[in-house]
């Protein structure tokens, strides 16, 4: 799909003078290099010493350790899966395929190549995902756990082949910031893994060809910044895996420049993208964990160099931490909000692992676990593995909740929670990040509900980004989100993917959000203006006694012809008859059931798995959709009275 130009002239109107000044200028820089690719300057006597203390492999607990290795040598047979998609070459990838199109990208200089083309190029995050080499760093892990040389030989061997096949500078593998900030963290990480394999030394500072792949990726980086309207979560990957190169591959003239600059970068925009609680500003959940990886993962290097970091570093990754410990539901699920593609910042675990209650471990070894935090369950292979290298973080007086949070006014989310484990969260925050509200949905005042950790009403998800714009378009609808539309249209969307006509406001009216499951009633209500002429209301509520939850739509302004809409989860089996459906479930081989009372006002229909167009869908990751129900309510708002839905859980 390539982008209209109607579409670029949106996106340089929200640019400002620097943005724009830059961005001349990177383009002015990528005609000179595409003659100018100078070599590595010499180096001599490099040496790696950002090693692992003595004993940290040992504090690995053994069943993380059993996942990694069955992961592991699941990829020593060739098999892996991203995105929905399995491959089974990867005991010698190709690495320019996409096993889902079976396209090839094309050779050539990297800014020639038009990657969001996926007819010409083929689905550039298959691509992509591979040469981020966060399996290699699994591979490498299983060599420190086991000793067991395979595992190093073939992290050695798919290095070399990446290297020569992707000469600086050509092809689809140099046109991403992102892309290399990562793969430098990940060969960062690979390096120390490896360490104790003989062979260690001869693939990375005995090598001219890594040294020249890690020259040139830190010097892409440092000519071609996220700028403006993109630095959102690539920014951070970018001086994230600039500034762990340079302190763990200090070997170049430039090393201590670059190694400050990225510093600097990172300091700036771990702050920029963070809200004061805590919460991540692109408001996606699955941006939040990437971040966080990425902040702790560079805090690690600098310790293990003995680098200073500002001080605002740890106290926003603190923040990050506490405030997913807050957001969380009972099983260690946070919200989903947002855009999500799986981006990891640092992968040395099998399948299996549980990502959050990762974060929240590593979270608990070096900040310190406060009183009301969950218990996190399982184990994982990150967590001792940071820990060894983070300092523990001494707060000196930093003040952290006394009590878990319920509402974060600036990101607008609010978490109600009930007996049963009941779990809801009410989105009245603003509308995405920066200047085209990168990676939002068109989803304010929606909710989202769980029961022990099932999806009751359920967030869509995201599945795409290109080559599918009526998919992309359904998932970050209103239509597809757990809130009221009209006329048909999305709240303040131009239609141009991550770019808004205006941001829809949103304004918290009342919270009481003491939590409900110990009795009493918890209250949230909001408005938002995303509607010329009209201003939607909603109030929810969620009683204790009775497991109830109710929410109350109004409409303000003209008559309005209405779509009201409640996404299942997949597990959700929904028997609906006039305005009433009855859900039923299971879990952990226990039937549960709720009962759904829909708006009588508005004549109610379930769809399921509808393609023309998309209607009823879930996404429980990128790439992947399934069917699942959506009942969608329709008729007209006069402003007469609300709209009200009733969600009893049956005991």
């Amino acid at each position: 799909m390539s982008m209209s130009a109607g579409w670029y002239v949106r996106r340089l109107s929200r640019m400002g003078p620097r943005e724009v000044g830059g961005r001349a200028g990177d383009a002015v820089r990528r005609r000179l290099w595409r003659s100018a690719r100078p070599d590595c300057p010499g180096v001599t006597g490099a040496r790696f010493t950002a090693v692992l203390p003595a004993g940290t492999i040992a504090a690995i607990p053994a069943d993380a350790a059993k996942r990694l290795i069955a992961e592991a040598d699941r990829l020593m047979y060739g098999h892996a899966e991203y995105f929905g998609v399995v491959r089974d070459d990867l005991d010698d990838p190709d690495w320019w395929y996409d096993p889902k199109t079976g396209r090839r990208a094309p050779w050539g200089y990297a800014f020639d190549v038009p990657y969001r083309n996926e007819d010409a190029v083929g689905d550039i995050k298959q691509i992509w995902e591979l040469s981020r080499h966060q399996y290699l760093t699994v591979l490498a892990a299983a060599y420190a756990i086991t000793g067991n040389e395979r595992y190093a030989e073939r992290v050695a061997a798919h290095l070399r082949s990446w290297w020569t096949a992707n000469p600086p500078l050509r092809g689809v593998h140099w046109i991403s910031g992102i892309e290399l900030g990562i793969r430098l963290l990940s060969w960062v990480w690979i390096r120390r893994l490896l360490d104790g394999w003989p062979g260690v030394t001869g693939l990375f500072e005995g090598n001219p060809v890594a040294l020249n792949q890690i020259w040139h990726h830190q010097r892409w980086l440092a000519a071609f910044p996220s700028r403006g309207s993109s630095a959102n979560n690539h920014v951070i990957a970018e001086a994230a895996g600039q500034f762990a190169a340079a302190c763990a591959f200090g070997w170049f003239p430039s090393s201590a420049r670059w190694r400050a600059d990225a510093l600097r970068s990172l300091e700036r925009h771990l702050r920029s993208n963070t809200f004061g609680s805590g919460l991540n500003r692109e408001l996606a959940t699955e941006y939040h964990g990437l971040v966080l990886e990425l902040g702790l993962a560079a805090v690690a290097e600098a310790d293990a160099a003995g680098v200073p970091v500002p001080a605002s570093i740890r106290l926003v990754l603190l923040r990050m931490t506490d405030a997913l410990a807050a957001v969380v539901d009972n099983r260690s699920r946070p919200p989903r909000q947002g855009d999500a593609d799986d981006g990891h910042g640092l992968v040395v675990d099998g399948a299996g692992t549980d990502r959050w209650a990762s974060l929240l471990a590593t979270g608990d070894a070096v900040f310190g676990r406060l009183a009301w935090w969950p218990a996190v369950t399982g184990t994982d292979v990150r967590t001792p593995l940071l820990a060894a290298l983070i300092r523990p973080y001494t707060t000196g007086g930093t003040a952290r909740p006394a009590s878990r949070p319920a509402h974060f006014a600036d990101a607008g989310m609010t978490i109600l929670r009930g007996p049963g484990e009941i779990w809801c969260r009410c989105d009245g925050g603003p509308h995405g990040f920066l200047s085209i509200a990168a990676h939002a949905h068109a989803d304010a005042l929606s909710v989202e509900v769980r029961h022990d950790g099932v999806d009751v009403l359920a967030d869509p998800g995201t599945y795409c980004y290109h080559g599918q714009p009526e998919w992309r378009q359904y998932f970050r609808s209103t239509l597809g989100h757990n809130t009221l539309q009209l006329d048909g249209g999305d709240q303040s969307v131009s239609g141009g993917p991550f770019l808004w006509t205006r941001q829809a406001r949103s304004r918290v009216l009342v919270t009481d959000t003491a939590d409900a499951s110990g009795g009493g009633t918890a209250r949230w209500s909001a408005e938002h203006d995303g509607y010329q002429r009209s201003v939607h209301r909603r109030r929810v509520e969620l009683t204790a006694e009775s497991q109830e939850l109710r929410v109350v739509d109004e409409v303000r302004g003209d008559r309005r012809a209405v779509r009201l809409a409640f996404h299942l989860g997949p597990a959700i089996t929904a028997d609906l008859v006039g305005n009433r459906a009855v859900l039923t479930w299971t879990r952990d081989g226990e039937d549960r059931s709720a009962a759904l009372d829909l708006p009588g006002q508005l004549s109610w229909r379930a769809h399921r798995g509808e393609s023309d167009p998309p209607l009823g869908w879930y996404s429980a990751g990128f790439g992947r959709k399934e069917p699942t129900t959506t009942l969608v309510g329709t008729g007209v708002a006069d402003g007469a009275e609300g709209f009200t839905t009733v969600l009893k859980f049956r005991g």
